[in-house]
C-alpha cells in the first residue's frame, strides 16, 4: 500500500543499477504543501497504471546555499520530516542528491541526459509549471515536454493549487507563501496551505528558568535552521516521544523582563517532568496574542492563566454533551 514506508537513497551514485520504468518528480519539496501533494497524487495515478515506483529526487542542502547570490530561505521542514511526508503522500523512493556545483552547473539538456534518463529511466515525469533545472535554472517544463519523446518519457505539468485564505483574495500555494504567512504569525492560514498544522522540531535546552519561578515551567526549544513563526503567543500541541500535550507557545523575548532574549518556549498543560535534552515537536494551531510588556510579574501570571484557558477552550477534545474534556493526551 502506498504511503506506508519510503526507501531513501543518499546520492545519485547509489542508483546502481539505474532505475527502470519509474514515475519521477524532481524538486526541493520544502514543507510538502498542498501543491507538492498534488504532484505526488498525479504521480501515484500514473504508477498505478504502469506498475513502476513513484520516485522523488530532491536536493540537499538547498541549491541557493551552494550557488546563487542570496541566502537560502529557512526550512519549513527538516529533512527527516520531509522524507516522512513524501512517503505519506505516496513516494516509494526518495533520492537525496547532493547539491554541488558539478550537478547544479549541468546545462539543461545534459541534466536530462545524465540525470533524468541515465539514472531514472522514467516513463512519466510530473512537475509544476514553474519547475526549473540545470545551469541557471534555464531548463523548464516546456523544454522537458520537447525532449521527453526523444528519451521515451511523457511529461505532465500539474496546474498550481489556488486557495482563498484571505477574504476575497485567491492565492497560489507555494513554499514562499507559507513562509510569508508564518512570519506574519498567520499559522491557521499557513496550515490551510500545508494541509496540516505547521510544526517546529528541535531539542529542549536549558533556559533562564523564569517560567518555573512564575509557576509556568516551559520547554525552551532549539530549532536550528527551521523557520520560526513571527513573534506572539500561540495555542498548539507538543509531542515528546509517544505523548502529546496541549501547549501554550511563546515566540520572541519577554518584554516584562529587560534581559529577555528571543526564544521558542512551550508550556505543556497537564505535564510535570524533566524534558531537557529530549526531542520535541511543536504544532501551531492558533495565534492568541502579541507579545507585550506587563506592569508586574503578577499581571503576567494572570495573563498566562488566561492563555492556558484559551488553549483548553480551542484545542481540548469535546465530550458528546458539548462539555470540554480535561484530558489532553
Amino acid at each position: 500500500m502506498r504511503g506506508q514506508e519510503v526507501k531513501v537513497l543518499y546520492g545519485l551514485e547509489k542508483l546502481d543499477p539505474p532505475l527502470q520504468q519509474s514515475v519521477l518528480t524532481i524538486g526541493n519539496f520544502d514543507g510538502v504543501h498542498r501543491a507538492h501533494q498534488q504532484l505526488l497524487a498525479q504521480a501515484c495515478l500514473f504508477a498505478a497504471n504502469t506498475g513502476g515506483p513513484v520516485v522523488v529526487m530532491t536536493l540537499e542542502p538547498h541549491p541557493l546555499s551552494v550557488v546563487g547570490r542570496r541566502q537560502a530561505p529557512p526550512r519549513l521542514s527538516p529533512l527527516e520530516q520531509k522524507l516522512e511526508l513524501l512517503g505519506a503522500q505516496g513516494a516509494d523512493l526518495v533520492v537525496v542528491a547532493k547539491s554541488e556545483p558539478a550537478l547544479l552547473g549541468l546545462e539543461a539538456d545534459r541534466f536530462v541526459e545524465e540525470v533524468i534518463v541515465k539514472r531514472f529511466h522514467p516513463t512519466h515525469l510530473v512537475e509544476g509549471p514553474s519547475f526549473g533545472f540545470g545551469r541557471g535554472r534555464k531548463g523548464t517544463s516546456q523544454l522537458l515536454q520537447r525532449l521527453g519523446p526523444k528519451h521515451g518519457f511523457e511529461v505532465h505539468v500539474v496546474d498550481p493549487i489556488s486557495l482563498q485564505i484571505e477574504e476575497g483574495e485567491m492565492v497560489m500555494v507555494s513554499s514562499s507563501l507559507v513562509r510569508r504567512l508564518l512570519l506574519e504569525g498567520k499559522v491557521r492560514r499557513a496550515a490551510l496551505c500545508l494541509g496540516r498544522p505547521y510544526s517546529l522540531f528541535g531539542e529542549v535546552v536549558a533556559g533562564a528558568s523564569r517560567g518555573r519561578s512564575l509557576g509556568f515551567p516551559t520547554a525552551n526549544v532549539a530549532v536550528g535552521d527551521q523557520l520560526v513563526p513571527g513573534n506572539g503567543v500561540f495555542a498548539g500541541r507538543a509531542m515528546i516521544g509517544d505523548a502529546t500535550y496541549l501547549a501554550a507557545i511563546s515566540i520572541g523575548h519577554t518584554p516584562t523582563f529587560p534581559d529577555g532574549q528571543d526564544q521558542v518556549e512551550a508550556f505543556l498543560l497537564e505535564f510535570d517532568g524533566d524534558v531537557y535534552g529530549e526531542r520535541i515537536q511543536i504544532e501551531f494551531h492558533h495565534r492568541l496574542r502579541d507579545q507585550r510588556k506587563f506592569a508586574s510579574p503578577d499581571a503576567l501570571v494572570a495573563q498566562l492563566r488566561r492563555d492556558v484557558e484559551c488553549v483548553r477552550h480551542l484545542l481540548s477534545p469535546k465530550r458528546k454533551s458539548g462539555k470540554e474534556k480535561e484530558r489532553t493526551n
